[in-house]
């Protein structure tokens, strides 16, 4: 297993994480495949997810893999009016991370982020280790306090 950025973050700050690999699908890179492939319970493992609002520009918002990010909660949340999904050609320039590799630890700059209110069911939740295949699995409140994060609900439900 390869050390990410990510990895070598939350060991520098001590924050308590393990971490698991899976194989690498290159035509279903979805957060559904990586936790079956896993054997774990969807709504435990998060997707990472950048958006631009009209105002108050790039945020990230951590959701489970099941679910869909509902715009109109996520404007609301971050102050927007409208708030839309960035094109995935633009993902590596402003995170540092590719599609399927994207993880809310160690992006180039550091954005609002937001993780939905359900990680806290979870006594640990998976999220990219920032490389496909790769996953960190973590306390929420522990991901949600190095971050700097807030828990919302942010997902079509």
């Amino acid at each position: 297993m390869t050390t990410t950025n990510a990895m070598r973050q939350l060991m520098k700050a001590n924050i308590p994480f393990d971490t698991s690999e899976y194989e690498v699908d290159e035509s279903d890179l979805s957060g559904i495949h990586a936790a079956a492939a896993l054997g774990i319970e969807p709504d435990c493992m998060f997707k990472t997810l950048v958006a631009r609002g009209d105002k108050k520009g790039v945020s990230v918002f951590c959701i489970p893999v099941a679910e869909e990010l509902d715009l109109k909660k996520c404007a609301a949340v971050t102050g927007d009016k409208r708030i839309e999904m960035i094109h995935v050609k633009d993902l590596l320039s402003l995170t540092g991370y590719i599609r399927g590799g994207c993880s809310p630890i160690g992006m180039k700059k550091k954005y609002p982020t937001y993780i939905d209110e359900t990680a806290q069911l979870c006594d640990r939740i998976y999220v990219s280790a920032g490389m496909r295949g790769q996953q960190i699995i973590l306390a929420p409140d522990a991901l949600r306090d190095f971050i700097d994060a807030r828990y919302a609900d942010l997902t079509k439900r």
